[in-house]
């Protein structure tokens, strides 16, 4: 996201502020498929979709009948990035990886219920909405595990869930496309806003989670003490050096461990000019993404020009 794109964004979340309250997410009921909306080229046309039908799943999402397979034997939780929706931030992914074999779920967490902004309250509410819908997954599809697929915030979020909210027995694969696990300081601009108290509590009014993805903020540096992950998940994080909302791009990363695996985009494909709002739709990215869940059966990506999303 271009930094026109996200102060804009920025705008609207503020304006919206009297109306976000952080609470409940969107969930169907087991047993049910939901409706979902249409495959789409990218992050900017999902999101000009779901203005009209904000509650709507993304293709290929929200079969609660669907049982995984042997082949794919954890369902997919796809996790979104702060003020996304689930179809506008999955509606591409997510029907590759149902057409992959994948049980794929998604939902709308941390933003007012119907509300076309989504993932802006605390993170460890929005977190902890994650968590209760995973367990949702989990008792519908039968399975012991599910991997989760996080954009932005979404990419660092599942790990308060992990550290704090029983995920490290539920959750095998944490893969992170551009997450904001050592936050940004948004080219000094989100940096700025902390030091003065009257823009802080604006932004936080509207996008507490916001204030939070600051580099040093109280929230990350919490959540990162002690190791910034557990044993028994697997790590993956996804980066592009193009990154404009997660600044600097090396923010992104883990520290190196024996479960964490850090891909920069341009070491596998060095023409890729994809940047923070256009990774999730960015097909090598994609294909990465299909290598963690399925190591065994890893692909290399075709080296295609990507070039940035314009939004």
């Amino acid at each position: 996201m271009g930094m026109r794109a996200f102060g804009r964004r920025m705008v609207v979340a503020v304006a919206a502020a009297v109306v976000l309250s952080a609470t409940t997410l969107s969930t169907a009921s087991a047993a049910e498929k939901e409706p979902t909306g249409p495959l789409q080229p990218n992050i900017v046309a999902a999101a000009i979709y779901s203005v009209g039908q904000p509650t709507i799943a993304p293709p290929g999402a929200n079969d609660w009948n669907c049982k995984p397979s042997e082949e794919h034997p954890d369902p997919v939780l796809l996790s979104n990035g702060t003020t996304a929706n689930a179809y506008e931030n999955w509606a591409n992914l997510s029907q590759l990886l149902a057409d992959e074999g994948y049980c794929v779920f998604a939902g709308n967490f941390g933003g007012s219920p119907g509300s076309f902004l989504q993932t802006v309250g605390p993170v460890a509410g929005t977190a902890g909405q994650l968590a209760t819908f995973g367990d949702k997954v989990l008792q519908a599809t039968g399975a012991s595990k599910l991997d989760v697929v996080g954009h932005s915030q979404g990419g660092m979020n599942p790990r308060y869930w992990i550290k704090n909210l029983g995920g490290a027995s539920k959750i095998g694969k944490l893969i992170g496309l551009s997450p904001s696990n050592y936050g940004t300081n948004l080219f000094g601009l989100l940096s700025a806003i902390q030091a003065i108290p009257p823009a802080r509590d604006l932004v936080g009014a509207a996008c507490a989670s916001c204030n939070e993805q600051s580099v040093g903020s109280d929230f990350l540096t919490e959540l990162n003490a002690g190791g910034d992950t557990v044993p028994g998940v697997d790590y993956t994080v996804i980066q592009t050096k193009y990154d404009d909302v997660v600044t600097p791009y090396t923010n992104a990363y883990l520290k190196p461990a024996s479960n964490v695996k850090n891909i920069l985009l341009q070491d596998v494909c060095a023409q890729d000019f994809t940047d923070h709002l256009g990774i999730p739709y960015d097909p090598i990215a994609e294909q990465e993404v299909l290598n963690a869940l399925d190591p065994e059966h890893a692909v290399t990506p075709k080296c295609v020009f990507v070039p940035p999303v314009v939004g």
